[in-house]
């Protein structure tokens, strides 16, 4: 039997109606929200999608909902993403490094996020405590499960798709570090690099970084300045994106230094807000005004207290201004300067 086809109208009004029977408050925003989820998943049903295209809905709908549900239980800590290839061995100088970094970084409790296989990711999680680690498996026939530092965690997701997984990676991180790898490290890497240069991911630090005496990074780096930054397919501003620290000590530091002041930013309205753990003399955002007019659209840089439509942080001072929303770059190195007064 063919189910009836409702107008647009009616399907909102029942969905309304099913909310408050649940007793759910349906002024609230995140009823809101609720209501759309559901309204568009039963018009996938009334436009008649295939199958397939439902079940990657579905399964992808599912998938960020249990990580979020995971991760939501460790709100206050600072999260660190580690990539690099599964296949690098335990006596490697990348393996070594990347388990000593990420010791680094939990004696400053840091948690650390890991892909959960082998190689560079076990090495993160080994580095680690127990109680401070993730792991963000990917269900690939070719490759063992998840690593003995993580395997049976209830800190360990699995994911059927990339796209998930890499939504979760980055959502997650306070910052990223990048050993080196194969396809799917570079590929993690540059969609990061994109992401952050078009503003579609807040900017965090993104450090490369590898064992004593090796040439990957330098190697890479050499590729960009050749046929990216010669060719203007970049701005020389988009370099200051990333970081290759010299050992793992200069990377914990770089990270460390980028929340020295830099608290986290966000939107309210047309202001872009940026928290700051401490505040700013008059003199040095008359610097700033005067240094980054290229990413001010109007008005100028101002110092002043949360605003009333925040609910985060709000004991924190803010600078707010008009950004012109292009140029993250330059915003990021605004950011450096700002921690560098």
């Amino acid at each position: 039997m063919d189910i009836p086809k409702l107008s647009s109208q009616d399907l909102q009004d029942r969905i309304q109606q099913f909310l408050k029977e649940i007793g759910v408050d349906i002024t609230a925003f995140d009823a809101k929200l609720t209501s759309e989820m559901i309204y568009t998943c039963c018009r996938l049903y009334q436009e008649d999608h295939h199958v397939g295209q439902m079940k990657l809905i579905n399964t992808s709908l599912r998938e960020m909902r249990y990580a979020f549900k995971v991760f939501n239980q460790f709100p206050a800590l600072r999260r660190l993403s580690i990539f690099g290839s599964a296949r690098t061995p335990e006596d490697h100088p990348d393996y070594i490094a990347a388990k000593e970094f990420s010791s680094h970084m939990a004696e400053h409790d840091w948690m650390c996020i890991t892909g959960a296989a082998g190689g560079i990711m076990k090495a993160g999680h080994e580095g680690s405590t127990k109680e401070a680690i993730f792991g963000l498996s990917i269900r690939l026939t070719f490759e063992e499960g998840a690593n003995i530092h993580i395997e049976g965690d209830p800190k360990h997701i699995n994911f059927k798709y990339f796209f998930t997984r890499k939504l979760m990676f980055l959502a997650h991180s306070d910052a990223v570090a990048i050993f080196p790898g194969g396809f799917g490290t570079m590929d993690e890497l540059y969609e990061l690099l994109t992401l952050v240069q078009t503003g579609k991911s807040g900017i965090i630090p993104i450090v490369l970084i590898e064992g004593p005496g090796g040439a990957y990074w330098n190697n890479w780096d050499a590729y960009v300045q050749k046929n990216l930054l010669e060719n203007k397919t970049i701005s020389p501003e988009d370099t200051c994106l990333y970081y290759q620290a010299r050992d793992t000590e200069d990377a914990m530091q770089h990270i460390l230094k980028f929340y020295f002041r830099y608290h986290s930013s966000r939107y309210v309205r047309d202001l872009f807000v940026i928290r700051m753990n401490s505040p700013l003399s008059e003199q040095q955002i008359e610097q700033l005004n005067h240094d980054y007019q290229a990413i001010i659209q109007s008005g100028e840089i101002e110092q002043g207290a949360a605003l009333p439509a925040e609910r985060e942080y709000e004991d924190l001072p803010r600078l707010m201004f008009h950004f012109t929303g292009h140029n993250f770059a330059i915003l990021r190195q605004m950011i450096d300067q700002i921690n560098e007064f």
